[in-house]
């Protein structure tokens, strides 16, 4: 059998056809690169007056083959495949629909014309794994829209819509019908051949435009190089001629392939995909959902409702009481009025979104519902209640899913008729925003289930982990380490604001302290009292937090946790009293307190983070450390860059990470147990 050419060439009278076949997304593959060199070949040979240069499936090209980086580079290269088609002597018409990135988009500025279906969305996300263009994008992008649009692009991975590319100049045409047609159109009356992009100038931009930038960039990269690559690449066009500035772009990014960034970059790229399909339901179908009830509507419910109603879900929403569905309703509405003034919502979806969208008291509302799930305290007796009543007015077969935290939903769901259709779908708050979607599964969910549960994660836009039951799952159960660690350099010798400035300096958004006084001081307070009974008297305890709590110090809603906040200020402040309270519990309790270094404080944190994810996959809670690294970088703020703690422990090597997580237990004896994965490096 005749292997299937990716690039095709068809001669109609004077006009050639060049098409891109590479499914799933025509990535510019070997095989594709060289196809293309083929062609301009071949329509030169042919005599053609034009070529139009379109691809076949869902989308123009988008982006890249990722799998061969790391691998010896094969010829032909994209940047000479992608001069060859700008300099042939047939010009070229691209003729574009779905997406056009990365690749895609460099090949699209290296024809004479643009044509883009409307909606079409352009882009170059290179900095997303780590790298800038490799094929002169950040050379020809500001000679097309300009330095301030393209630094968007580039440095921020932001999409262009067709028609906002067209406005700055980037496209000839955008049409509402098939753009080979309107190509085709085009091409009877071709105007004069424009300048090459490449050979256009760049507009001038003011003189601190570039520091300005720079130091805007840097304080929300949290320490991520490629977006500061990107500028640096992005500078270059305004500062030389295209022949200087393209090798200086290609040679930026072949090195940066092989550094720990886009290795970190890229380990996430694919992990994503990876964790969405556990083997637990290889070759499982889903069931449909169309229809959901949320039992709660407090801030976690309404936000499951607004995720719900943004993937086309009708959902009914179930309160204690007529005053608090009221409530709720006006509390999600709010959310999908947010988020039309935000432009992440059009005026007509939002208003399709309230009409499938019901607040009640009545159980019996949610009858004929395909999935639900509860979002109330956590609180056993009251959870237990819910599916008691849930359970009386579903149809016996729909799905029923816990939104716990910590508990086991094996005790949650004691007693409910046909407990396969049982699990947990741990959303993480605020749920409309974050990614994160921990699907637990009991030992008596069906494959079926869970399948249905990663589909409709899927709708959602979460990225879902399967988890098995421990006590606070893979997330809560790793912070509950990662917080204890912090508690007890505290009490040897660290403050607050010194962890947490270690931690974002590593790139965490916000240190452990900061993260508890946003959230609450109280919910960690109700778990600790909760463990209290099954902890192991060996295990050293820190009371530094209770104590706070037990002070009403809860956090930024009482306004002092941690730190101290003024009225309508969530700014921090140092606390002296809480410094106080510190050094005096290291006295009471005769500890010699000693300063710990940064870098000491973020090593250490993270040698637990990665001790705990790895017991966590020995004891087969998560199939995979690709797991443990996906819900520490959507549920818990990770640096997406540094690749999760796992990744990163590979990176900097397990036998550092090692050393460090026996001097955090030699200063704990009979706190810590040590994981196969470090105990032997």
């Amino acid at each position: 059998m005749t292997e299937r050419e990716p690039v095709t060439v068809r001669i109609e009278g004077d006009l050639a056809w060049v098409r891109i076949d590479n499914p799933p997304v025509n990535a510019t593959s070997a095989a594709v690169r060289a196809g293309l060199e083929r062609a301009v070949d071949a329509v030169a040979a042919a005599g053609a007056r034009a070529a139009i240069l379109s691809c076949a499936g869902k989308t123009f090209v988008a982006g890249g083959d990722i799998s061969e980086f790391g691998k010896p580079p094969i010829l032909p290269h994209l940047p000479d495949v992608v001069t060859k088609i700008e300099q042939s002597d047939v010009p070229f018409i691209a003729a574009m629909h779905g997406n056009v990135l990365g690749g895609g988009f460099e090949i699209a500025m290296a024809c004479a014309w643009r044509i883009a279906r409307a909606g079409t969305k352009f882009g170059l996300p290179e900095v997303n794994i780590g790298l800038v263009p490799g094929a002169g994008g950040s050379q020809r992008l500001p000679r097309l829209i300009g330095v301030e649009a393209s630094v968007e692009v580039a440095c921020q991975a932001k999409m262009l819509d067709a028609q906002t590319l067209h406005d700055l100049g980037g496209l000839d045409m955008v049409t509402d019908g098939d753009p080979e047609l309107a190509a085709a159109e085009f091409a009877k009356t071709l105007p004069d051949r424009p300048a090459p992009v490449s050979a256009r100038p760049v507009a001038p931009v003011a003189s601190d435009f570039f520091d300005t930038t720079r130091a805007a960039l840097r304080k929300k990269s949290k320490g991520q190089q490629s977006p500061l690559h990107n500028l640096d690449a992005i500078a270059w066009a305004t500062q030389m001629p295209f022949d200087a500035g393209q090798p200086k772009e290609r040679a930026l990014h072949l090195a940066l392939r092989d550094g720990a960034e886009s290795r970190a970059l890229r380990h996430v790229f694919f992990a994503e995909r990876t964790v969405a399909r556990p083997g637990a339901i290889d070759g499982i179908a889903p069931r449909d959902v169309a229809r959901i009830a949320v039992v709660g509507g407090g801030l976690m419910g309404a936000g499951i409702a607004m995720a719900a109603l943004s993937g086309g879900l009708s959902v009914t929403l179930v309160e204690r009481d007529a005053d608090a569905a009221a409530a709720a309703h006006d509390r999600v509405a709010g959310l999908l009025e947010g988020a039309v003034s935000r432009g992440k919502m059009r005026a007509d979806d939002h208003a399709a979104a309230l009409a499938r969208f019901t607040a009640t008291a009545d159980y019996a509302d949610a009858a004929g519902v395909d999935l639900a799930v509860e979002a109330v305290f956590e609180d056993l007796a009251v959870k237990q209640e819910v599916f008691r009543q849930l359970a009386a007015v579903v149809n016996g077969t729909a799905i029923l899913a816990t939104n716990t935290s910590y508990l086991d939903p094996r005790e949650i769901f004691a007693g409910i008729a046909n407990p396969g259709r049982c699990l947990g779908l741990h959303f993480f708050s605020p749920a409309h925003v974050m990614k994160l979607l921990e699907i637990v599964k009991t030992p008596d969910t069906e494959a079926a289930v869970l399948a249905t549960a990663f589909a409709l994660a899927k709708r959602l836009r979460k990225v879902a982990v399967l988890s098995g039951i421990c006590d606070g799952f893979i997330g809560n159960r790793m912070l509950s380490a990662y917080r204890r660690e912090a508690d007890y350099l505290l009490a040897d010798g660290a403050l607050p604001h010194e962890v947490d400035a270690a931690m974002r300096a590593f790139g965490m958004p916000m240190g452990p302290y900061e993260l508890q006084d946003l959230t609450g001081l109280q919910i960690a307070w109700a778990n600790r009292k909760r463990q209290a009974a099954t902890r192991d008297p060996a295990e050293r305890y820190v009371t530094i937090a209770d104590q706070l709590c037990e002070m009403d110090r809860l956090g930024q809603r009482s306004g002092r946790g941690w730190y101290r906040y003024e009225a309508g200020d969530r700014t921090p402040r140092h606390d002296a009293e809480v410094d106080a309270l510190i050094e005096r519990y290291s006295a009471d309790n005769r500890i010699s307190r000693r300063a710990f270094t940064a870098e000491e404080i973020a090593d250490r944190l993270v040698a637990v983070l990665v001790n705990e994810g790895a017991r966590i996959v020995e004891e087969g809670i998560a199939e995979r450390h690709a797991d443990v690294d996906m819900v520490q970088i959507h549920g818990y703020g990770f640096p997406r860059w540094r690749g999760g703690p796992m990744h990163y422990a590979t990176e900097i090597g397990t036998d550092r990470v090692a050393r460090t997580m026996r001097d955090v237990a030699e200063q704990s004896p009979g706190s810590w147990t040590i994981s196969d994965l470090l105990h032997g490096a």
